[in-house]
């Protein structure tokens, strides 16, 4: 099993849109950068553990657990004209964009930015160090441990 840290901006979705969808399922839309999409389409499992965390927003920070909920497949919006995620060089027969299902599991108390910087366990975690952008990062096993016990 692995982990993940996957942002989304709440204006977007939000962990309580993804606990209010159908089976608690949101397709993980708008990922435009390749190496967010190589983890989608070439490292995520179903069942890998995700924290679901706010961007973005007035507290950025882990609001949510959830978990990957199937294998990558084309994201749709890439060839919507009308999304602001469209792409025009990517075809059906050769999509560019790929996107997983996120099955949020349970809301949590917010673990802010400010708290994960205080926490010296998490020093090493991709989402704290400088210039990282990335929309969704790997989390180590260790690092997951430490997070949850934090937000429990």
């Amino acid at each position: 099993m692995q982990y993940w840290l996957m942002k989304s901006e709440p204006d977007e979705v939000s962990i309580d849109d993804a606990l209010a969808a159908p089976g608690k399922i949101v397709p993980w839309v708008g990922v435009r950068n390749y190496q967010a999409r190589n983890f989608m389409r070439d490292a995520m499992r179903v069942g890998d553990g995700v924290l679901f965390y706010h961007s973005s927003c007035a507290e950025p920070g882990i609001a949510g657990l959830a978990e990957v909920a199937s294998t990558a497949y084309p994201d749709p919006t890439q060839f919507d004209s009308g999304s602001k995620y469209y792409d025009p060089k990517s075809t059906p027969d050769n999509p560019r964009w790929m996107l997983v299902d996120v099955r949020a599991t349970h809301k949590t108390r917010l673990l802010s930015l400010p708290e994960l910087r205080s926490l010296p366990d998490l020093a090493e975690m991709q989402i704290l160090k400088r210039g990282n952008r990335l929309s969704i990062t790997p989390v180590s096993a260790f690092e997951w441990r430490c997070i949850i016990q934090h937000i429990q």
